[in-house]
Parts: structure tokens; sequence; C-alpha cells
């Protein structure tokens, strides 16, 4: 991949010394892009779901109201329950919330979190990710029944 920098009237490129045509610089000097906090939560939730050891994202209250609203027919699914992020204009962080299946090592769990959304992140948007803060919250037991209540009437 080609890396452009812009200085002052003459724009080279670092990997062929070479200055490039006239219209043909750096296309991020020509206008302004934005990435809503709701995109990289969405990117963070979806690369923490795939970490082996990830029961779940959010804990306690958020998963029980999460799981209500999900099941409300004007409501959207919660796929970023338990995820909050902070947007600027070149960096990001995020909090994580998370329940760890039991037997995976809680430490490895997390280092693999990090990077997977580190990775994604910054893949993805280009932000610089400067911190991935994990809470966990909670960890699933085999024998637990799941938290999210079965399809169905709930009356008869």
């Amino acid at each position: 991949m080609t890396d452009l920098t812009t200085r002052s009237a003459t724009t080279t490129t670092k990997a062929t010394g070479e200055t490039p045509r006239p219209g043909t610089g750096d296309p991020g000097g020509k206008g302004r892009t934005t990435i809503a906090d709701g995109v990289v939560a969405k990117i963070a939730a979806a690369s923490a779901r795939e970490v082996l050891g990830v029961h779940g994202l959010g804990t306690g209250m958020a998963r029980a109201l999460g799981s209500v609203r999900d099941r409300v027919p004007a409501g959207r699914p919660g796929q970023t329950r338990g995820v909050s992020v902070e947007v600027g204009e070149r960096q990001t962080a995020v909090d994580l919330d998370v329940v760890v299946e039991y037997g995976y090592p809680i430490t490895d769990v997390v280092a693999d979190l990090r990077v997977a959304v580190i990775d994604a992140v910054e893949r993805m948007t280009g932000l610089e990710v400067v911190e991935v803060n994990v809470a966990v919250g909670d960890v699933r037991l085999p024998d637990e029944p799941e938290e999210e209540p079965q399809e169905g009437p709930r009356v008869t």
C-alpha cells in the first residue's frame, strides 16, 4: 500500500519518491469524513462476538432490558449492547462489558478480545484505537439456562 504524504506545494510518495500529477494527490485532503459512534460500536461488537470464550456482550440488567427491547416489534436488536465508544477525529476508545464462557482463561480471552477489536476498528475505519477497556461481569456456566426467554405465546 502506498502511503502518501502531503507537504506545502509539492507532494511526494514515500514508496517511490515521485511527485504525482496534479489532481492525483492525497484524496483524504479533499473533504471531511466523519464516522458515527454507532458505526464503531457495531464493528467492535461484531469482532468481540467472534472471539473464542466470549459468551455475550452486556451484563446483568443491560442484558435483561436488551432482551425485552429486542422483542418489541418496533425495536431493533441490541447489536451494540455492552459496547460504548468515544469517537474523535482521528482516535477512538472502546468500552466492553462481556460474559465469558466457563473454562476459558479470562486473561487470555480479554487479550484476544482487545486484539480483535483494535484490528477490526482500525482496519475498517482508519481511526487509531487508543484503548479498549473490558469489564468481565459474569461467567456463563455450562449448565446455566439461556437468559433470553424462549419464543412463543406469553399466555394460553
